[in-house]
């Protein structure tokens, strides 16, 4: 007996990332739901990383291709970083091979260090924008002539 086609990915949210596991092989159907799902969960829940893990993929397109870097352009649109976790090396070369590649989203090895990966960007992002605030503030300082604070 044939199995069924997966219809759905999950995608699960963890503290404030969003991670989605593809262990299946994917249709453009799926591919296509998965986008609109995934745009639909940042909207509901305000998550600031996404990690699309792709280490179940044994063959990826240059649909799944576009898509996937689509996705990672919409969520970046939204404010939102995604990482691609778990490549596998035959893909990546042929991926090379083809010309494609993954805009606007990072690659890491695995989803442990595609989490770190979000985790330190968020740092970087949070101690960037605490530098802006102080500089901001300053220039208010000399603007009103208070320089004593």
């Amino acid at each position: 007996m044939p199995m069924a086609e997966v219809t759905k990915i999950p995608i699960i949210k963890l503290h404030d990332n969003l991670i989605v596991s593809i262990q299946v092989d994917l249709s453009d159907r799926v591919v296509l739901q998965l986008k609109d799902d995934i745009t639909n969960t940042i909207l509901h829940t305000g998550a600031g990383g996404l990690v699309i893990d792709v280490s179940g993929i044994d063959l990826m397109d240059s649909f799944i291709t576009r898509a996937i870097s689509d996705i990672g352009k919409v969520a970046r649109l939204m404010g939102v970083e995604t990482v691609v976790a778990g490549l596998n090396p035959m893909i990546s070369m042929t991926l090379v091979e083809m010309g494609m590649e993954f805009e606007g989203v990072q690659a890491a090895l695995s989803l442990e260090s595609a989490l770190e990966l979000l985790a330190s960007s968020r740092s970087r992002r949070g101690l960037l924008s605490s530098l802006d605030e102080e500089q901001e503030q300053g220039t208010d300082r000399i603007r009103t002539g208070r320089l004593e604070d």
